[in-house]
């Protein structure tokens, strides 16, 4: 005799739309799922014709929490933010901030010279400007123009 099976078609279909989901966006839409994720912060690399200029995302961190490092042309930021315990035996909290130490190593698009390059943080932003070597800026030609 053949056995029945219940069908759920609604569970099903959610089940696979947040399969796709988390597939789609990664595990960072839903932290709480994942044990040991690691963080990095988002960066934006620019170049304008004197310097590269790299900024970071670093809310909460203590700039003496925070490392630079710069090697021929690569640079690496590392650093922890650390964790607010707060002991509460009511109520309760979700945690969904992500903690701990990160590193980024982003690989320069030009050369630069390691000795004037200058780190500031401000309303949660680190700011490191690299200024390029001349050989690295180009030199622009001018054009003559034959009558």
């Amino acid at each position: 005799m053949a056995e029945l099976a219940v069908w759920r078609p609604l569970q099903e279909l959610r089940r696979e739309i947040d399969r796709i989901w988390e597939d789609f966006f990664g595990r960072m839409r839903f932290p709480e799922r994942w044990e040991g994720f690691e963080w990095a912060p988002a960066v934006d690399v620019s170049e304008t014709e004197e310097a590269v200029v790299v900024r970071a995302d670093v809310p909460g961190l203590d700039p003496e929490d925070i490392e630079v490092n710069l090697s021929g042309n690569v640079l690496t930021i590392k650093g922890e933010k650390k964790q607010e315990r707060e002991e509460k035996k009511e109520n309760f909290y979700r945690m969904e901030r992500v903690y701990g130490t990160f590193l980024r190593t982003i690989e320069l698009p030009a050369e630069v010279e390691a000795d004037k390059v200058e780190a500031t943080y401000r309303n949660g932003v680190l700011k490191i400007v690299l200024p390029k070597k001349a050989e690295a800026r180009g030199k622009a030609i001018k054009i003559k123009v034959e009558k």
